[in-house]
């Protein structure tokens, strides 16, 4: 705490940056571009696994030696937000005249943030320069009496230098990653020319973060939250539904898209890009955890296995999550689907090709170059009868360099179970805010945004 008293002291120094703000935009419906944080990096596929797979052990690393979110994948609000995991970037533009950012899309944190000018201590940005708010027309500084900036956990009002009572704030996160700078008011425009008929541009509140240290990567810039609470993307939007559709991760052509604005029925109505049936099951509030979206996981199958888990355990437990990459079970959970995999796919098996986090992996014959082993369906059975039987490519990794197939899960400490993005791939995967409702079905990602 004294060190953020600290930061803020000398954040109230920084020179004034603000101008008038216009009005709101008009509604619509927001399509904008998603890209994976390892696309364009010319990486193989067993190193964007194994980087994902470090990146999933890192952030436990991290999460075990904070205290107060020892069991937990994803840390509640509380003072702060999610744990930052680098996986999907939002493309949009801020300002007037629009400047390029690249937004982690978190459905696990809530605060909207970009780095900004002048960055006193930031990460290093790539080729999209940091954001400089002297440079719009439309860039504006929050009030400190306005209602976003009371509601955050920690806020303090700047003196004169930042613009008479300006919002200045601390937002940090799970994994002991933080931002600091002041909140602001500028014009957010959704999807260049892909997105003619939608919702081109909106007033959105974010942080101009001037502090930003923690787990990121030269690509991007900031975050985007898309989380329950007010600060977030979709709550200032004033949307009742959002979805995205994640393309593999090793697709290096085709663009994954977010949507907002749009309702959840004309988003299911998006039949030219769906594969297969559309699943409906319940969203599930969690007061100790408000930020996050819960899943009623009612079991587990491996084959025609169900895993012995009692039911109570899991529904009230399991989050779906766009930041966590690979899907996390609890230990014991983790180990009973383990033992069915190893009983079924009948391999020997082998050291994990695909990085230190992947454990449950079998050694490949020769034979598997031109005909692929069986591998046993998994099942995410949820209320509703919505069963997620997901497709091999969701959950097995096959490296034929290195003659192992691995299975894509991990385990950690604690009750919680996180659906991670890799398990989410090629899935449309609607948020129906209104009536509570989660709903996805399989599709070609690539299609979705000229379908919808």
């Amino acid at each position: 705490m004294r060190q953020q008293l600290v930061t803020l002291l000398v954040l109230i120094a920084l020179p004034a940056r603000a101008a008038s703000a216009p009005g709101a935009g008009a509604g619509g419906v927001v399509v904008a571009r998603l890209t994976h944080t390892d696309a364009g990096r010319g990486l193989a596929r067993p190193e964007i696994v194994r980087r994902m797979a470090h990146r999933t052990r890192a952030r436990r690393r991290l999460l075990s030696a904070a205290p107060p979110v020892r069991a937990r994948v994803r840390a509640g609000l509380g003072a702060g937000g999610g744990i930052v995991t680098n996986e999907y970037l939002v493309h949009v533009s801020v300002g007037t005249p629009p400047r390029p950012v690249a937004l982690t899309l978190d459905t696990g944190s809530d605060l909207v943030w970009t780095q900004c000018a002048p960055c006193l201590d930031c990460f290093e940005q790539g080729a999209v320069p940091v954001l400089d708010p002297a440079a719009s027309s439309t860039h504006a500084a929050l009030p400190c009496d306005a209602p976003l900036c009371r509601a955050l956990p920690f806020t303090s009002c700047g003196g004169r230098s930042w613009g008479d009572r300006s919002c200045v704030y601390v937002y940090h996160y799970g994994d002991r990653s933080l931002t600091v700078g002041q909140l602001a008011t500028d014009s957010f425009t959704f999807g260049g020319d892909d997105n003619a008929g939608g919702l081109a541009a909106r007033r959105v509140t974010f942080g101009c973060g001037h502090i930003n240290k923690g787990i990121f990567q030269a690509n991007e810039t900031g975050i985007a939250g898309f989380g329950r609470g007010r600060w977030s993307l979709p709550s200032q939007l004033n949307v009742t539904s959002f979805s995205y559709c994640f393309t593999s991760m090793f697709d290096t052509k085709s663009s994954s898209v977010v949507t907002l604005g749009a309702t959840a029925a004309e988003l299911l109505r998006t039949h030219a890009a769906h594969t297969g049936d559309v699943r409906t099951t319940r969203l599930i509030k969690n007061p100790s955890q408000p930020s996050l979206y819960f899943v009623p996981l009612r079991g587990i199958s491996v084959g025609g296995a169900r895993i012995a888990v009692p039911e109570s355990r899991l529904r009230s437990s399991t989050i779906i999550d766009s930041g966590a990459s690979i899907t996390t079970l609890p230990e014991d959970v983790y180990e009973a689907v383990k033992a069915e995999f190893v009983s079924q796919v009948g391999l020997p098996a082998a050291a994990a090709g695909a990085g230190s986090a992947l454990d449950l992996c079998f050694a490949l014959p020769a034979a598997a170059l031109w005909r692929r082993p069986a591998v046993p369906a998994l099942t995410l059975h949820l209320d509703g009868g919505a069963d997620w039987e997901l497709p091999r490519g969701n959950y097995v990794f096959e490296d034929y360099a290195a003659r192992v197939l691995c299975v894509v899960l991990d385990a950690a400490a604690g009750e919680q179970v996180v659906i991670g993005n890799y398990q989410q791939q090629n899935t449309h995967v609607v948020y129906d805010l209104e009536n509570d409702v989660l709903s996805f079905a399989p599709a070609r990602c690539d299609k979705l945004a000229a379908a919808l």
